[in-house]
């Protein structure tokens, strides 16, 4: 329903209202919370409003009274004064409630003094004060020194009267004596400190890169007014059993339902249909979210802080609240960040949808999902141009038993789950070990980790349970402090990780958002084929240069596009439509490229070409056939060189920016990655855990953040933590080889591993 271009099909018919959710939900903005993006925290404000015990104007508390909800006056029985008890728009941090020093964002930005002056070697003349220079004040240290401050000496041997001067020094006018090409000038000059600059710096930045810019110099805290509730000083006046509204938001889910049933009885007897209804509807929005598992998130949680698969199960559960009937529900790969035993909540959500009459198609590739669909419909046989088929279609039966179908092994457990040989338990440390010794951070507890050096370990457990909090809050930033010889995190207590010199954080995210940012371009390959383009007699014959066969700048580049290889009709009534350059087709080249021929090929038209085709025409050039065939190892082979990296799936562009990484000696490096099987079919979880297992041999340690039961059950290590999410979990419940972890009792991963493995 959103403005799209008309698909390119012959017919769609028998369509049905339909809903639609995204594989990703956007990063929600700063005012977003779990609370208000779940539309729970609407209830629970209207909780506060209608069933609190209020305050009257001179401090003393009423008892709840039916009068509210009545919208009749009432009086405070001890001082006889009127009380106007809140409508529930004002006790709402977005609006009426909000927070007067933070505005209702629970954080506000104050000016980092370190990062004033980062180096305190230098002088005031040297530039010691960084936003000075950066932002064109470089005659204040002359200013400063009309105060008395000495501008030749280290900032380090400053006293702190004069370090106070500078950092916080009054606004007077000063005169100083410049010098220009016209001789010495005196001029009055307003002193403008350090922090002011910025602060009026901050005040001026009206994009994100001058934002960007004055950012570097700020640290954002907690609200000390609020003390990050968002919540205004009368919006957290009105109580139910003794907590307030911030109170109750800090609650979990799980928490909150567990204590709104118990409001009741102590309320007035004729508040109790009121407060059953608003306790009921309660319960019933809640429901949703705890059997899909994020039962352990409280209603103050920040959206932008939660995972993705967090973000999506909250849209989920909003989009199907209402008991519809009639309608197709899209579910773009639900899966996504799920344990299996979240995956058991979703297919009970599906069932649930279904028994309404309504229609489910998913998108997805998760088995223990399309074991549970009534009707498969198998598209390939490959990616990209070798696939577009349907190959088999049916029931999970009818499909299993088809021999086209790239899926039967997995459905019937003919395909074989191990493919890469794992290491001996015995053998497991015999290269060195990572130790990580943490104290208690956010929901987890204290941890003591063992991580063998030069083998694939694998980090498992429920949403929520401290998964990343253990690996890219503690590991990451203290094995790049130990590196970098910095401090340690706070939290982290000790880290022995004999000689790794390198970490690399490989993520799912989008490379990038410039449409000229290509495969071509990202892998490297782009300039090597410039160049031999430019050394063919053609190029030579007509005076062209390297530059020449560049799309963003070249005189080869198509006029039309730019480059860019797309052009945008304003269509007038219709939404703007974003298609390929008419001109050049989408190659980006100009006709003139067409002519200049390698080997009977041209370069526009290799950029159409996929890397399969490209190594077969270019593979004479070394640092090209290289770089290609890492590409066709990573199971990229089917990308065309020109296709744009922002439009590449997470699972792409992960690999893309692991080719990078591939053949070099890694004995010293330790990977991590965060669930790099999301978005993947389970044939190409094997070809990860193959590309995975070739940085092993180069001598990589591989820590991989998974869901997944084919990464783990392919790991050297499991650590698993848990047992649950939020409060119940922080904590290492089982470690080892993935069988022993299979037999562990403690760990709810080990109990779907072991009918993995048995399966």
């Amino acid at each position: 329903m959103a403005q799209a271009p008309r698909a390119d099909v012959d017919a769609v018919i028998h369509v049905p209202a339909a809903l639609a959710l995204r594989q990703r939900p956007g990063v929600p903005g700063v005012r977003s919370t779990f609370g208000t993006s779940t539309e729970l925290l609407n209830v629970v404000r209207l909780m506060f409003s209608r069933l609190a015990s209020h305050v009257c104007p001179n401090g003393h508390r009423v008892p709840p009274t039916f009068d509210v909800a009545a919208e009749v006056p009432f009086f405070c029985p001890e001082c006889g004064a009127q009380v106007d008890a809140p409508e529930a728009e004002a006790l709402a941090f977005n609006a009426d409630g909000a927070c007067p020093a933070c505005e209702g964002t629970g954080i506000v930005r104050d000016v980092d003094d370190e990062a004033l002056v980062p180096d305190t070697s230098k002088t005031l003349e040297g530039g010691a004060v960084k936003p000075w220079n950066m932002f064109g004040w470089k005659v204040q240290p002359d200013i400063a020194r009309e105060f008395g401050v000495r501008t030749d000496v280290p900032w380090r041997d400053l006293q702190e009267w004069e370090k106070e001067i500078v950092l916080n020094g009054p606004s007077e006018k000063k005169e100083i004596t410049l010098r220009s090409k016209k001789g010495m000038h005196d001029i009055d000059f307003t002193f403008r400190n350090a922090r002011l600059t910025v602060t009026e710096e901050l005040r001026r930045a009206k994009d994100e890169k001058r934002l960007a810019r004055v950012s570097r110099f700020l640290i954002e805290r907690t609200c000390s007014a609020c003390h990050g509730t968002r919540l205004s000083p009368e919006a957290r006046r009105p109580e139910i059993d003794g907590l307030n509204l911030a109170q109750a938001s800090a609650k979990t889910l799980e928490e909150l339902l567990a204590w709104a049933p118990s409001i009741i009885d102590p309320l007035a007897r004729d508040m109790h249909p009121m407060a059953h209804g608003l306790v009921d509807q309660l319960t019933q929005m809640a429901e949703r979210l705890i059997h899909l598992g994020v039962g352990y998130l409280a209603l103050e949680r920040a959206s932008s802080t939660l995972s993705t698969g967090e973000r999506q199960r909250a849209q989920l559960a909003r989009a199907v609240r209402n008991r519809t009937t009639g309608v197709l529900y899209v579910l773009d790969e639900p899966s996504i960040g799920m344990h299996p035993s979240n995956i058991d909540g979703l297919l009970e959500l599906i069932g649930d949808l279904l028994a309404d009459g309504n229609s489910v198609l998913v998108v997805d590739h998760d088995v223990q999902v399309l074991r549970e669909a009534d009707e498969i419909i198998e598209i390939g046989p490959g990616a990209g141009s070798d696939g577009g088929t349907v190959i088999a279609q049916g029931s999970v039966e009818q499909v299993t038993a088809d021999p086209a179908s790239r899926l039967a092994p997995l459905l019937d457990g003919r395909e074989v789950i191990a493919v890469r040989e794992q290491a001996e338990p015995a053998d497991m440390f015999q290269n060195g070990e990572i130790q990580l010794v943490t104290d208690p951070l956010h929901t987890v507890k204290a941890l003591d980790v063992r991580i063998p050096r030069g083998r694939m370990s694998v980090v498992t457990g429920v949403s929520g349970s401290g998964k990343t909090t253990m690996v890219l809050e503690s590991l990451v930033p203290a094995l790049r402090a130990t590196i970098e010889d910095r401090n340690l995190p706070e939290h982290v207590v000790t880290i022995e990780e004999s000689g790794i010199e390198h970490v690399h954080h490989i993520d799912a995210t989008p490379i990038g958002v410039n449409i000229r940012s290509t495969v071509a371009t990202y892998s490297g390959v782009l300039d090597p084929l410039r160049r031999a383009f430019a050394q063919t007699p053609d190029a030579q014959a007509r005076d062209l240069k390297l530059g020449d066969f560049s799309y963003n700048t070249g005189s080869l580049r198509c006029p039309r596009c730019k480059g860019t290889g797309r052009v945008e009709l304003d269509v007038q009534f219709l939404p703007d439509m974003d298609i390929d350059c008419p001109d050049c087709e989408g190659r980006r080249y100009g006709p003139k490229a067409d002519t200049i021929l390698r080997d009977g090929v041209s370069l526009p038209a290799l950029m159409r070409a996929t890397v399969v085709e490209a190594i077969d025409r270019v593979g004479d050039i070394p640092a090209v056939r290289r770089t290609l065939q890492t590409l066709i190892d990573l199971g990229l082979g089917y990308l065309t060189l020109g296709e744009d990296t922002p439009a590449l799936s997470g699972g792409e562009a992960q690999r893309l920016k692991l080719a990078g990484q591939m053949g070099r000696t890694q004995s010293h490096s330790v990977f991590v990655f965060d669930e790099p099987s999301v978005g993947l079919h389970p044939l190409d979880v094997r070809t990860l855990v193959h590309v995975l297992d070739r940085l092993l041999d180069h001598g990589a340690t591989v820590v991989v953040i998974e869901h997944d039961l084919d990464m783990i059950a392919n790991a050297d290590w499991v650590i698993d933590i848990g047992p649950g999410g939020g409060e119940s979990g922080g904590r290492v419940v089982a470690t080892g080889t993935p069988g022993q972890v299979a037999r562990s009792d403690d760990s709810s991963t080990g109990a779907y591993l072991r009918r993995y493995l048995e399966s």
